[in-house]
């Protein structure tokens, strides 16, 4: 492609939107560059996954392709002035059920990267950390993982930065929400249309879209007539329960300089769980360990999971159940002393997930000049600083093979049962009784 002379439309202002937007401009300073997405980028509340408290930053991952990707990213956070003022390097406290920790070092030592990384008993790790993780439940589990050059980001703070500095340097930001896709009549995608009638257009269409693709690709399949733009079960969008406590001042003096805490579980218990240190607000966090679909007829006859309708995805009305769940994910980690904790912030945030995680960085195939780059599978925050150097490379035709097999549109999915972090419940089924009638 002729970049410095294209237009690209990149729908949605997530972490893989917005480092697409940044680093295209970068690259390509005369190229046409506009970022839409529902909300503005410094609103303070907005739907998008990668608007958050805070998010873990770490390169522990068993898939060897993925760690190598997250030490990039980490680089960045730790190196470069744009980021480095929203990681906080705190380290990791991971509490391991089956090899994880194994697998984990084993990568680091093949990728000869050497940090302070270790694997250690339980009953030596349950000493570490002032004692911080002593009355944890360890049921099942083998050893823990330290990894002491993890830590976390301020989410929200970091995504608004780089965005504002994409469009410092040119990218056009608006504020409107996509109702459809637009195709010319040769059949190729040429831009969108909104919910109040304006047509946008470039020669390139990315959705970055997060949870709302699924739904986005259906309206677009019926208005078009296209049912190959469907995501069919390639795609499912999926919710999980966050909640904060407010730390005290004695309390804080103890956990302010924590690590990021994880509870690891196999695949026939459920996803893991975290606990994140406290935010400037004082304010330390946990998610739940259900992850779950709400599956609804979207068009007649079409089921599929997509957020509730509301404009912000009523992401602040947290059921009792979903509550209890949060409630839980504070027990498994300080057991009796969040006996009075009182937990006064929850918000239910979206993504949208293939069946092992893997991203969606692909031309769709059913449409020429749209591509996609999306499912974060509430991991892909980590990525934020690299994303949109490959979603490049993958609009120029030069994405290695093995990352373009992996992310493509069409490709073998694994089973999902595999997965401990796919949704497996339906969220009407973690409802309140009264709005279960």
């Amino acid at each position: 492609m002729s970049s410095e002379t294209s237009s690209f439309l990149i729908i949605g202002a997530g972490v893989f939107g917005v480092s697409t937007a940044y680093h295209l401009i970068k690259k390509y300073p005369s190229a046409s560059v506009t970022l839409v997405d529902r909300d503005a980028f410094d609103a303070e509340s907005r739907v998008a996954a990668s608007w958050d408290w805070n998010k873990c930053i770490r390169a522990d991952y068993e898939d060897i392709v993925y760690c190598q990707l997250a030490l990039e990213a980490q680089d960045v956070f730790t190196s470069d002035p744009l980021w480095m003022p929203y990681f906080h390097e705190t380290g990791i406290y991971w509490i391991c059920r089956g090899d994880y920790a194994k697998d984990v070092i084993n990568n680091f030592k093949k990728l000869g990267r050497k940090v302070d990384i270790s694997a250690f008993p339980i009953s030596e790790a349950r000493k570490m950390y002032d004692g911080l993780f002593d009355d944890a439940d360890y049921s099942g589990a083998t050893e823990v993982l330290i990894n002491k050059t993890s830590g976390w980001a301020a989410a929200g703070d970091c995504l608004r930065a780089v965005t504002r500095k994409a469009i410092e340097l040119g990218v056009q930001y608006v504020t409107a929400e996509a109702s459809g896709l637009q195709l010319d009549k040769d059949g190729r995608c040429c831009g969108i249309k909104t919910t109040t009638g304006t047509a946008l257009n470039a020669s390139h269409v990315l959705l970055c879209t997060g949870a709302y693709t699924p739904k986005l690709l259906e309206f677009s399949a019926a208005s078009s007539g296209l049912a190959d733009l469907r995501a069919g079960s390639r795609i499912v969008a999926g919710g999980i329960t966050t909640g904060m406590w407010k730390v005290d001042d004695k309390s804080y003096e103890k956990f302010a300089s924590m690590p990021v805490g994880f509870q690891g579980y196999t695949a026939d218990v459920g996803g893991f769980i975290g606990s994140l240190p406290p935010t400037k607000d004082r304010e330390m966090k946990w998610w739940g360990q259900k992850i779950f679909k709400n599956t609804r007829e979207v068009l007649p006859g079409r089921f599929i999971s997509a957020p509730p309708n509301e404009r912000d995805y009523a992401q602040w009305k947290v059921s009792g159940p979903l509550k209890e769940d949060i409630r839980y994910a504070s027990h498994v980690f300080y057991g009796k002393k969040t006996a009075n904790w009182t937990q006064e912030k929850h918000r239910i945030c979206w993504d949208a997930f293939t069946s092992n995680g893997d991203f969606i960085i692909s031309p769709h195939p059913a449409a020429k000049g749209l591509y996609v780059a999306t499912c974060g599978s509430f991991h892909g925050y980590k990525f934020f600083p690299v994303l949109g150097k490959y979603i490049i490379q993958m609009l120029e035709g030069t994405l290695a093979p093995e990352l373009a097999g992996r992310w493509a549109w069409d490709r073998e999915r694994p089973d999902p049962s595999l997965n401990p972090e796919y949704p497996r419940v339906e969220m009407k089924d973690l409802l309140d009784v009264s709005a279960k009638l």
